[in-house]
C-alpha cells in the first residue's frame, strides 16, 4: 500500500523485495516439505530421517534473516510512533534519517562480528548435507558450516539496505527545496486564551 510518507518504490527496489520474497518463499516452502516427509516417514514408514530437524533449523535461520529486512520495510516492527505523528512529512524524514545513523551503526558493527564469528568455522562441515550427499553419492559433501553462520552477516547487511531503501524512497527533492523551519512544530489546536 502507497501512502504519502511511503511512496512507491523505484523499479530496482521493487525487483530487489520481489527477489527476497520469493528466496523467503522457497526456504519455506522446503521447510515444510521437508517436515511433510519427516512426519511421514517417523509415522508411516517407521522410521526417522535424522537430518531433516537440523536441515530445517539452517532453513529457519535463513529465512528469518530473509524476512527481517521485509518485516522493516512494511513498518512491522515494534515502534513508537508518538512524536513523529507530530511533526510533518519533512521533519519525519529529517527523524528518520537521524535515527537510522545509529541503527546502521549496530547493522555494521554485528554484521562485521557476524562475519568474524563464521569465519572461525570455516572447517567444520554441515553434519546433515554431509549426511544426505553420503548416501546420495558415497562421499561427504564437505560444505562448510560457515554458510549456515554467515547468514547474521547477510541478513544484518540486508536489513541496512532496507533502511537505507526506506530513506531513499520517502525522501522527496520538494523536501530540500521548501524546506521551512517553523514545520518543526505542529501548529497549534486551538486558543487557550
Amino acid at each position: 500500500m502507497t501512502t504519502a510518507s511511503h511512496p512507491k518504490p523505484p523499479l530496482i527496489i521493487r525487483g530487489y523485495l520481489q527477489t527476497v520474497r520469493v528466496l523467503a518463499g522457497l526456504c519455506m516452502a522446503l521447510i515444510v516439505g521437508i517436515m511433510i516427509a519427516q512426519v511421514f516417514a517417523r509415522y508411516v514408514v517407521g522410521d526417522s530421517l535424522i537430518w531433516a530437524e537440523e536441515l530445517c533449523r539452517y532453513l529457519l535461520i535463513w529465512l528469518t534473516f530473509l524476512v527481517l529486512g521485509l518485516a522493516y520495510s512494511r513498518g512491522e516492527f515494534v515502534a513508537l510512533d508518538f512524536v513523529p505523528t507530530l511533526l510533518s512529512p519533512r521533519w519525519k524524514w529529517v527523524l528518520s534519517a537521524v535515527m537510522a545513523v545509529p541503527i546502521l551503526f549496530f547493522l555494521g558493527l554485528m554484521a562485521w562480528n557476524g562475519y568474524d564469528y563464521a569465519a572461525r568455522f570455516d572447517r567444520q562441515t554441515i553434519p546433515a548435507l554431509d549426511f544426505i550427499w553420503e548416501s546420495l553419492t558415497g562421499a561427504p559433501l564437505g560444505l562448510s558450516i560457515r554458510w549456515v553462520y554467515v547468514s547474521v552477516t547477510v541478513g544484518l547487511s540486508l536489513m541496512a539496505l532496507h533502511v537505507i531503501a526506506d530513506l531513499i524512497v520517502r525522501f522527496r527533492p520538494e523536501f530540500l527545496n521548501n524546506f521551512d523551519p517553523k514545520d518543526a512544530a505542529p501548529a497549534p489546536s486551538g486558543d487557550l486564551s
